[in-house]
């Protein structure tokens, strides 16, 4: 089990956790708007640090964003596994050719 796995369980295991206890039930309990807009806001801090060049910050910003797509997609009833199966669906298939099929 990868790391971003293990993060998914943490997720989904917090779900019905106390608020008080839990940055990411805290996050759940506000919406899925409220887990939306964190995500929003750590993609912006990741864009930034790689058009800084850093690294290390853009590692770590990047590691939030992560967090936070897991939490947004938590919030909405959606698992890492459905994206994973939505990009092995993909898989095979050119980027141009996908985005030309979408509706």
């Amino acid at each position: 089990m990868s790391a971003l796995d293990r993060l998914a369980a943490t997720i989904e295991a917090r779900k019905g956790a106390d608020p008080d206890s839990s940055w990411t039930a805290k996050l759940l309990a506000r919406g899925p708007e409220k887990c939306a807009e964190k995500f929003g806001e750590e993609s912006i801090e990741a864009i930034i640090e790689a058009v800084k060049g850093d690294r290390d910050r853009l590692t770590s910003e990047a590691a939030d964003v992560l967090y936070h797509l897991l939490v947004m997609l938590a919030a909405r009833d959606l698992t890492l596994a459905d994206v994973e199966a939505e990009l092995a669906r993909r898989e095979g298939t050119s980027g141009i050719a996908e985005k030309a099929g979408r509706k």
